[in-house]
């Protein structure tokens, strides 16, 4: 719920479900779950820089590392000195660029490649945090989440495209290194939800649990009708085209009984996974609905009750 609210846009038919993003992290339980207004990246640092207040991130969507020629060709060294200087105008070049980093406040940068042993020297001399990310998919989410703009050259980044950060930080969470970006800003949209399980299929099982709530608040916002849930609204909706169906004339009759018959399939797999006798359920609910129609299932003692007054709906759509 936390993070539909830090995803909500002011327009709320415009929340897009891709702004509630999951990261499993295997270990702990369920209740050690959190929510993040911001994002949170499986990765460390690729320095010594592990926490940054107040940060400047830089988001670059190439690898950071000098360009090399499309041809191939043989480099012949005669003397100490030319090996020495080999790459010294590769070294000064990169450093010319890092430093244009540091000039414009830039203490993050986001990297969506590999970088370079040259740069990460001088990255960790002027004391900046990098993360090198392979997913284009994250370095936009990211660049989103920061509210900068992804750079496609290597320079410095203008004001208008640098992206902030209230903090962004390196932390263990159960022996996975990950970096956090927080960012408590009313237009970043952006939440992550950290799901902690202790088996793979429990973490797999409350993603799919967490995709279906998010799903059903994208249908609130479209639609904000309800009905009521628990198979009661399937099973009233059996009961009464199965009475239509007694007073339609010929074979039509026959046709409509057994799509009426059909909407018994949602009370009766949910009595089936609930481990009652599906038979005895769907008897009692059909003594129920002529009463009300708002009678379904409750999984937890098995018994039928009013799905009304136990708060359990379903979205009209």
């Amino acid at each position: 719920a936390s993070a539909a609210v830090y995803a909500m846009p002011e327009e709320t038919k415009e929340f897009s479900v891709e702004n509630v993003r999951v990261t499993k992290i295997l270990g702990g339980a369920l209740s050690d779950s959190e929510v993040i207004h911001g994002m949170c990246i499986v990765r460390g640092s690729e320095t010594s820089i592990h926490k940054v207040k107040n940060a400047r991130v830089a988001v670059f969507n190439s690898a950071l590392e000098a360009e090399s020629g499309d041809t191939k060709g043989t480099v012949l060294l005669k003397t100490a000195d030319e090996l020495q200087n080999y790459t010294k105008g590769e070294e000064e070049l990169m450093e010319k660029f890092v430093k244009k980093l540091s000039d414009a406040e830039i203490n993050v940068v986001v990297a969506g490649g590999s970088v370079s042993e040259i740069c990460l020297h001088y990255m960790e001399k002027y004391k900046i945090m990098v993360l090198r990310i392979h997913s284009k998919f994250e370095v936009k989410r990211i660049s989103s989440t920061l509210g900068g703009a992804i750079l496609v050259r290597m320079d410095a980044p203008t004001p208008e495209e640098v992206g902030t950060a209230s903090e962004v930080y390196c932390t263990e969470i159960s022996s996975t290194m990950c970096t956090i970006f927080k960012r408590d800003e009313e237009d970043n949209r952006i939440a992550t939800i950290v799901l902690r399980g202790s088996t793979n299929n429990v973490l797999d099982d409350a993603e799919r649990a967490i995709d279906d709530g998010v799903n059903t608040i994208k249908n609130i916002t479209k639609n904000p009708a309800f009905c009521a849930g628990a198979g009661a609204t399937e099973i009233h909706l059996a009961s009464q085209l199965q009475t239509f169906a007694k007073f339609q004339p010929g074979l039509d009759q026959y046709a409509v009984e057994r799509f009426g018959q059909a909407f018994e399939v949602i009370p009766r797999t949910l009595a089936e996974n609930a481990g009652l006798n599906a038979e005895e359920i769907i008897a009692k609910l059909y003594s129920e609905t002529a009463k009300s129609p708002f009678y379904g299932i409750d999984v937890e003692d098995g018994k039928v009750k009013d799905a009304k007054e136990l708060e359990i709906f379903d979205c009209m759509e």
